[in-house]
C-alpha cells in the first residue's frame, strides 16, 4: 500500500515522523510566497534540460511558488552536495533534487530532512527514506521492455552492444538489469560489448567507432538513453553501416532532436518514454506547501514509441507551443 503523508499527520505523530521533513505552515497567512530550490544532476543531458523547462512551465500554475535558479551539478556529486547544503542555508520552503549518485547525496538529503525542509527526490533515489516524496520511472521495467523489443528485432539471434549511463547511477543499473533479463529469452543473442557513455551523445560516438572497428558483426545497439543511441547511429552512418544495425534508446522526448522524432526518421527502431515527472513534481510541491497529502512514492509509467504512434505521441508531449 502506498504511503500517504500529511503535514497534519506529522504534527500529530511527531516522534514517529521524526525522520520526515514537515512542510511549512501555509495556514498562518504570514507567508505570501514559497521559495523552492532545485538541484539538477546535469543540465547538459537533453532529458534533464527538458525536465527543467517543463518544471518551470508547470510551476507557473502556482503563482505563490517561486522556483530559484536551477542549480546544475554537472554530474559532480560533490558540487550537488554543496548546492543542497546552500539551499538548506537559504532556508528554502521545499527542495527538489535529482541526485547524480545515491550514496553521496544521502547525507545531504538527510540534512534537509533534519532542517524540516520537505524534499522531493526526482528520478533517482537516495539511500534514506527521510524525504517527503519520490517521483520517477520504473527503470527495470523500461529496460525489460527494451530487451523484449531487441528479442523481437533479432528473432534469429545476433550481437548487441550496450551503451550504459554512469555506472554508479541507479537508472543505469536497473536499465541494464531489465534488458539482460529480457534478452536471455533468446540464447542466440549475445551482448558482445558494453561501455559507460555517461548519458552523452558525444561520448557514445567514439565508443561506437571503436566497436565498429573491433567487431565484424553488430546487429543492435542498446543505448540507455536516446542521445547515446543516436551518437552510435551517427558513427554507424559515417561508416556506411547504419542500415544494417538496429538502434534502441530510452527517453522519448518530444523535441526536434529527441527520440520520438528519431523514430519517425527511422534512426531509432524504438524508444521508450521515460517521463520527466516535472508536472507531478510541480503538483506535489504545491500540495506539500499547502499542507495537502501526497503519495510518498510515485512511480510513472512508460510507452513504447514506434513509427505507428510516434506522430501522435510527439503531439501529446510537445510543450513548445505553450507558455
Amino acid at each position: 500500500m502506498k504511503k500517504t503523508i500529511t503535514i497534519a499527520l506529522c504534527a500529530l505523530l511527531a516522534a514517529a515522523c521524526a525522520s520526515k521533513a514537515p512542510a511549512p505552515s501555509a495556514s498562518s497567512g504570514e507567508k505570501k510566497k514559497f521559495v523552492v530550490g532545485y538541484s539538477q544532476s546535469n543540465n547538459a543531458e537533453p532529458y534533464r534540460a527538458q525536465l527543467n523547462l517543463q518544471l518551470q512551465h508547470f510551476l507557473k500554475k502556482y503563482p505563490d511558488i517561486e522556483l530559484l535558479p536551477i542549480a546544475d551539478a554537472k554530474q559532480s556529486s560533490a558540487t550537488q552536495v554543496s548546492q543542497v547544503q546552500n539551499f538548506i542555508t537559504q532556508k528554502v520552503d521545499a527542495l527538489i533534487v535529482s541526485p547524480t549518485e545515491p550514496a553521496p547525496l544521502t547525507a545531504a538529503v538527510q540534512q534537509a530532512c533534519d532542517a524540516k525542509i520537505p524534499v522531493i527526490v526526482l528520478d533517482r533515489t537516495v539511500n534514506t527514506d527521510c524525504y517527503t516524496a519520490f517521483i520517477g520511472g520504473d527503470n527495470v521495467l523500461i529496460g525489460r521492455k527494451a530487451g523484449e523489443e531487441a528479442v523481437r528485432l533479432l528473432p534469429d539471434g545476433g550481437n548487441i552492444v550496450e551503451l550504459r549511463g554512469i555506472m554508479s547511477n541507479q537508472p543505469q543499473i536497473d536499465r541494464d538489469k531489465g534488458f539482460r533479463e529480457a534478452v536471455a529469452a533468446n540464447p542466440k543473442i549475445r551482448i558482445i560489448a558494453d561501455r559507460e557513455g555517461k548519458w552523452l551523445k558525444e561520448q557514445a560516438t567514439p565508443i561506437m567507432q571503436q566497436w565498429l572497428a573491433q567487431h565484424q558483426q553488430i546487429d543492435l545497439v542498446y543505448g540507455h538513453n536516446d542521445p547515446m543511441a543516436l551518437g552510435a547511429y551517427l558513427a554507424a552512418q559515417a561508416a556506411g553501416k547504419a542500415d544494417k544495425i538496429k538502434f534502441i534508446g530510452i527517453d522519448g522526448l518530444a523535441i526536434p532532436d529527441g527520440g520520438i522524432r528519431a523514430v519517425q526518421l527511422g534512426q531509432l527502431s524504438a524508444t521508450f518514454i521515460y517521463p520527466t515527472g516535472a508536472q507531478e513534481a510541480a503538483d506535489t510541491v504545491n500540495k506539500i506547501l499547502h499542507g495537502q497529502p501526497v503519495e510518498k512514492k510515485q512511480v510513472l509509467g512508460t510507452t513504447q514509441v514506434t513509427k505507428d504512434n510516434a506522430a501522435e505521441l510527439y503531439k501529446q508531449f510537445d510543450l513548445s507551443g505553450q507558455n
